[in-house]
């Protein structure tokens, strides 16, 4: 008679790998974003990315420091037929009103990226709630709609920092495609990091104010256009309802 002889830490093993499957499909039924279980915990992810059947992706500008190069961005976009969504800092808000006008008036999207560029993740949740909210209210006030969307500085982000956002009915954006255009790498080096990487549903990370960000995103906007690429804001291209984010970020249609 042969007999199976199963250690017990194989078994602890198994049992685990069933728990962390379970967590993770009842966390994808119960919410929209993602709660993906880490050792014993769970926790929420923002929007990296989209699902979609369209050939389309968002370009994103996060503005904080300076405003020299936003004009040349929105002409560039025009030009190109593009839409694209910024985030804004309070304080760029406060700075740059003249600003803020043209990117409304341009009919592009406007989002929160908080009010000081605070690291949220290292903050009390008192701190997390300010920022959320004295931005959200300097950008209501001065656009005269509503903000649904909201990027964390440093893409820094943890529970709290999402779930505050979203109780004052924001989305927490993050990205897929990086260009690194606050690193000061070349238009053509830039442009490349993004064509490379960029596929439909993509959400792109550029800042209002990089050294190249102009002749970068001519290059970006001329080669995807070629090869088909439609340019959207985030908004338009999140999926509205019955949605959920898998564990990698990426909005899914349930």
């Amino acid at each position: 008679m042969h007999f199976i002889v199963i250690k017990l830490h194989t078994i602890k093993k198994v049992f685990l790998f069933l728990l962390i499957m379970v967590m993770l499909s009842i966390g994808v039924q119960n919410k929209t974003a993602a709660s993906v279980f880490f050792g014993g915990t769970t926790r929420d992810l923002p929007v990296y990315n989209v699902e979609t059947q369209e050939n389309e992706v968002a370009l994103t500008f996060d503005a904080a420091w300076g405003a020299d190069k936003t004009q040349s961005i929105i002409d560039l976009l025009k030009e190109y037929d593009a839409d694209a969504t910024f985030f804004l800092v309070g304080f760029w808000v406060e700075e740059y009103p003249e600003m803020i006008s043209k990117i409304k008036e341009s009919g592009f999207e406007i989002g929160s990226h908080s009010n000081t560029h605070a690291n949220l993740a290292n903050v009390s949740k008192t701190k997390v709630i300010e920022e959320l909210d004295t931005s959200k209210t300097l950008i209501e006030n001065a656009i005269e709609k509503p903000v649904n969307l909201f990027r964390a500085p440093f893409g820094a982000y943890n529970n709290t920092v999402i779930e505050e956002a979203r109780n004052l009915g924001m989305t927490t954006i993050q990205w897929d495609v990086d260009s690194l255009d606050w690193k000061g790498l070349s238009a053509s080096k830039m442009a490349m990091r993004v064509i490379n990487k960029v596929k439909p549903g993509s959400i792109i990370l550029f800042h209002n104010n990089a050294d190249c960000i102009v002749e970068g995103l001519r290059l970006v906007l001329d080669t995807l256009k070629n090869k088909g690429y439609k340019f959207v804001s985030v908004g338009n291209l999140l999926i509205k309802d019955d949605y959920y984010i898998d564990s990698q970020g990426k909005q899914r249609k349930k």
